[in-house]
């Protein structure tokens, strides 16, 4: 059993990365499930239908996202309609789409959750307890479960991490866009990793147009920020899973750069 993650997609460049080597990943990996956070694949922030059957085609099995889900208004239209689509769950009730799915593949049931932190980030229901209530639900289908937790802090994603320990098959923090190298299998089976990192511009700052970052930082004027041009870079993680109990046996963080080029 095997899952692979793409993290967050940045604009056209995150696009044009996807598209060249989530195929060759597949082929290579072999994943049982492939996901992918989508949620600054439109210009840099938010997610439209074309870009979402994009990522379907190219071999996303399940799309997850995090603050910037309304970022780009079509979302409204189409998010109840795409099962595989999973945004923070600890947003407001009522919110349009949902916070967890189940994807099942050939004889097997995976559970996908989305969660956002609260840390530097703006106020929702608690991500911890609402872990615990949906994390109950899967746990009667599957013991396959799979948190993207979409947080500022590495502090709260470490929490989150040790707080799940045992109970999901990994937590994978996005949002931070830099690929941090603290992957490991905790204790009791969760596979970790503090921020699988961005998939779109390799020299801009967080996927934005370095020049615009930098006027931001200097002058502390209002910016407005455009995914960087020029080069790519694609970030990921491999995670392996027992079959039956969904402990994690193994984690592998992926970069494919100009210094660092893919080998099939």
């Amino acid at each position: 059993m095997r899952i692979l993650f793409i993290g967050d997609v940045v604009g056209a460049p995150g696009r044009k990365m996807v598209e060249t080597y989530l195929p060759k990943l597949r082929s290579k990996y072999q994943p049982t499930l492939t996901i992918v956070n989508g949620e600054n694949a439109s210009h840099g922030k938010g997610i439209n239908e074309k870009i979402t059957r994009n990522l379907k085609q190219w071999g996303a099995q399940a799309i997850t996202m995090g603050n910037h889900t309304w970022d780009n208004k079509e979302i409204f239209d189409f998010i109840d309609d795409v099962p595989q689509m999973v945004r923070p769950a600890n947003f407001p009730e009522n919110t349009p789409g949902q916070g967890y799915t189940l994807i099942k593949v050939n004889d097997v049931e995976f559970g996908i959750v989305n969660m956002q932190g609260r840390t530097f980030m703006p106020p929702l229901d608690c991500p911890f307890r609402k872990a615990d209530e949906i994390i109950t639900q899967l746990k009667k289908r599957t013991p396959y479960i799979f948190v993207d937790f979409h947080a500022e802090a590495t502090s709260e994603k470490q929490a989150m991490g040790w707080y799940l320990d045992g109970r999901v098959s990994a937590v994978i923090g996005t949002h931070t866009h830099v690929q941090t190298a603290d992957e490991r299998i905790l204790p009791d089976g969760t596979a970790f990793l503090s921020d699988v990192g961005m998939t779109g511009p390799y020299d801009g700052i967080l996927g934005m147009s370095k020049e615009a970052v930098l006027k931001k930082f200097l002058t502390s004027l209002p910016v407005r920020f455009e995914v960087e041009k020029g080069r790519e870079q694609l970030s990921g993680v491999v995670i392996d899973l027992e079959r039956n109990t969904g402990h994690a046996t193994k984690i592998s963080r992926i970069q494919i750069n100009e210094d660092r080029p893919f080998f099939d």
